[in-house]
């Protein structure tokens, strides 16, 4: 971790853009001090320099589904996407993240292979709420729960009185319950009679009413139990009162949307087209504009990813049929360039990024020394060009499989270099040198 000094006339600091020079030493942030660049500096000219980004939603199904995702190329990508710290979901992996025995499997997975750092979500399934303290000792930062199937057998859904069961248990540990909420009732059989490769069936299949009666039921334990809870992927514009409501009460909720539902509409997407399916599904236009309209509000608290990778074939490319393909996007590497895009069409400045897609999920998470560009954090930094941008090529993706709906569009913004505790990991964005993550198994709020 060598000492360096990086100047430029747009360092993010404090939620402003200021020209600046930020002094690294031992692999924190020492100095931030506005002024010309020094000598002996790493003049950064015009780039933006911030806080690497923290991306607390990510499926890198390693050990047992290699195939779909893996460590290394996991970090690889999120590294050139300018994200130096990322949180895995419990998951998709083999066995489940749902005990101390398989969290540890997960760790020693991760033995050299990770490019950035890394840590992880337990989960919640019907019967392990024993295991649930002692995995937050043995690392776990919090807990997944779905409120309808996953898609993995091994990974079932929670009822409501499983939840109230374990939410007294995650509050005395100080940590959150990450909720998947939909439920499926009644309304989640509109429409499936269509044609399956028709995108509106699945839309209609998975109605906005689903995700509403979930918060609902959510907001109602939290108020019951003291529990902190957050809501992952919300897509749905009228389930956002509810949520307001909470926060207005001031219940420990809070809750994240994806580049996804804020980039991509339901009205552009082709029959067909399974590369765009994901659970809570893509949502019509006035929907997403409801969604903007609640990040800028607060109500949504930030912006990650859900990397939810797969193998091509699991994504039916060859029939196009929604039904039968698995559901996730995959975009790493691409979060940050997605929504300055959609951002910057809206004309919102960049000094919001910083929040959205590093301070916030670095404060779920409990990272107080992460997602910020101040003295006494640690020194994962981003440089980059929100004015450049290109067409998103699959030969430039670094996670395991191509099959992303961001292929072949015009995205803005450049990821130049990134800096993991004072180390150079990208550079002219390219991943260089060998993997320098770690898998962080401290207790919550310790330093990392």
């Amino acid at each position: 971790m060598s000492d360096r000094v990086l100047a430029s006339r747009r360092v993010l600091w404090d939620g402003q853009l200021i020209r600046g020079a930020v002094t690294v030493r031992g692999g924190i942030i020492t100095a931030v001090e506005p002024g010309p660049a020094p000598l002996r500096s790493l003049d950064l000219g015009h780039d933006v320099l911030m806080a690497g980004l923290v991306d607390t939603h990510v499926h890198i199904n390693e050990p047992g589904r290699t195939d779909w995702e893996g460590f290394r190329s996991a970090t690889l990508a999120a590294a050139a996407g300018g994200i130096t710290t990322l949180v895995d979901m419990p998951l998709n992996t083999t066995p489940v993240t749902t005990s101390v025995a398989a969290l540890h499997t997960k760790i020693a997975a991760t033995d050299g292979q990770l490019y950035v750092d890394v840590a992880f979500w337990g989960g919640v399934v019907p019967g392990n709420a024993a295991e649930l303290a002692p995995m937050v000792t043995a690392g776990a930062r919090g807990f997944k729960a779905f409120l309808c199937p996953s898609g993995i057998d091994d990974f079932p859904p929670v009822t409501e009185a499983d939840l109230r069961e374990v939410m007294p248990i995650l509050r005395g540990a100080g940590v959150p319950l990450l909720v998947h909420a939909e439920l499926e009732s009644e309304l989640s059989s509109v429409a499936t009679d269509g044609d399956p490769r028709a995108y509106a069936t699945y839309l209609h299949s998975r109605p906005k009413e689903m995700e509403d009666r979930a918060v609902a039921l959510i907001v109602t334990l939290v108020r019951d139990t003291g529990c902190r809870a957050h809501i992952v992927h919300l897509s749905s514009a009228t389930a956002l009162d509810l949520v307001r409501a909470a926060k207005a009460e001031g219940l420990p909720l809070t809750a994240e949307t994806c580049p996804h539902y804020l980039c991509l509409r339901a009205e552009e997407i082709p029959d067909g087209a399974t590369g765009y399916k994901c659970a809570p599904p893509i949502r019509e236009d006035a929907n997403r504009d409801a969604l903007w309209a609640a990040l800028a509000d607060g109500t949504l608290d930030f912006v990650v990813t859900d990397h939810s990778p797969c193998t091509p074939a699991l994504k039916r490319l060859d029939t196009g049929n929604f039904a039968d393909a698995w559901g996730g996007i995959a975009s790493l590497q691409l979060g940050l360039r997605a929504v300055w895009t959609e951002a910057h069409r809206r004309g919102i400045g960049q000094t919001i990024l910083g929040k959205w897609m590093a301070v916030g999920p670095a404060a779920l998470a409990g990272f107080p020394d992460r997602g910020n560009l101040k003295v006494g954090a640690r020194a994962d930094l981003l440089r980059w060009r929100p004015e450049s941008g290109g067409v998103v090529e699959s030969a430039s993706l670094l996670h395991k499989h191509a099959t992303t709906p961001y292929a072949g569009r015009h995205l803005d913004g450049e990821i130049v270099d990134v800096w993991l505790a004072g180390d150079r990991i990208v550079e002219n964005g390219a991943p260089l040198g060998r993997p320098r993550g770690r898998a962080l198994v401290h207790p919550r709020g310790a330093r990392g």
